[in-house]
């Protein structure tokens, strides 16, 4: 009798450490997003209010982004933050979820102007989360005054320049310098813009996505293609930074919520997006990443200064099988 009892009670323990472990294993996100995109302390804070632990990994490019879901065993990822063009290509490769935004209490947040885009019409798939634009950063002290990509040519900046690790921005920007569009895959325009790099190639320095500010902070550099936010942040370093969006042109950036399908953890997803979309939690990211808010109620650009820079930028759009163009040309590049 005291057998049985006993093959009873390690039998109800078992299922009781079961049932807690299976539980605890809940209790977390996984996360995949850009580097320096959203402070340590948001990320505290949201572990601490919820319980829930989030598993944070971080990419450089959305090539990166994408090679890394497509390599890894289903449910890996829960919340990922591609951009504009990655959301579509990952829309027609059916890697996304549909989004319930009744889960959402802080939806209404969102700016309008930032809903309803091109690459995900009715936002069926994703969400905003900030808007990045390219611009043109240089020392002011050391460079005399820069206002287009054509200015980078000049053989005195040898060595002097960091640009992003980034395909698309990259050679978009090239195919912009030349005053074609920044989507352009047309053979002999994307030689051009391979002409273009050839002709400037010994004034760079480096590629880097990570942290091309740190070229500027530590004038390792003296000018650099960047990230608005990283320019910004170059700038709290030295004053005579000057930030300057180019003539020809600029990528425009719109990162993005998005659950990936087959995601572990639907409901923390949901609950780790809906965090984000709260005002002060918004305000914290974009007090330490001052990229442009699509929170309207957290917005770090007047309605004139933003409607200047969507008017004057471009979006990044998915070209489909001519992505194969791009690749070699990057490839030749680097």
């Amino acid at each position: 009798m005291k057998k049985i009892s006993l093959l009873i009670l390690v039998l109800v323990s078992s299922l009781l450490l079961t049932g807690c472990t299976s539980n605890k294993d809940k209790q977390i996100v996984n996360v995949l997003n850009w580097s320096s995109y959203i402070p340590d302390e948001v990320i505290k804070d949201f572990e601490k209010e919820t319980g829930i632990k989030v598993n944070y990994g971080t990419y450089s490019s959305n090539e990166e982004l994408l090679a890394k879901i497509s390599s890894s065993k289903k449910g890996t990822y829960d919340v990922v933050f591609p951009s504009d063009y990655m959301v579509e290509l990952m829309i027609t490769k059916n890697m996304l979820n549909e989004l319930d935004t009744s889960k959402l209490t802080n939806y209404d947040n969102i700016d309008e102007v930032f809903l309803n885009q091109q690459y995900d019409k009715n936002n069926r798939y994703s969400l905003p989360f900030l808007l990045a634009t390219s611009v043109i950063a240089y020392n002011s002290d050391n460079v005399p005054k820069i206002d287009d990509y054509k200015d980078l040519l000049n053989p005195n900046y040898k060595n002097d320049i960091v640009l992003l690790d980034d395909e698309r921005i990259t050679i978009g920007a090239f195919l912009q310098a030349l005053r074609y569009d920044i989507n352009d895959y047309d053979d002999e325009h994307l030689e051009e813009a391979y002409n273009f790099y050839n002709s400037m190639k010994d004034n760079v320095k480096a590629f880097d996505s990570d942290s091309p500010k740190s070229f500027l902070i530590t004038n390792e550099t003296n000018i650099g293609v960047l990230w608005n936010a990283e320019a910004l942040l170059a700038k709290d370093h030295n004053a005579n930074i000057e930030i300057v969006y180019p003539k020809s042109g600029y990528a425009l950036s719109m990162d993005n919520y998005v659950i990936v399908k087959g995601a572990s953890h639907v409901d923390n997803a949901y609950k780790f997006i809906d965090y984000l979309l709260r005002d002060d939690v918004c305000q914290k990211i974009i007090d330490d990443y001052p990229y442009i808010s699509t929170n309207k109620n957290t917005s770090n650009y007047s309605e004139e200064e933003l409607r200047e820079i969507l008017n004057r930028g471009s979006y990044i759009k998915n070209v489909g099988e001519n992505i194969k163009k791009f690749d070699r040309l990057w490839a030749k590049m680097k």
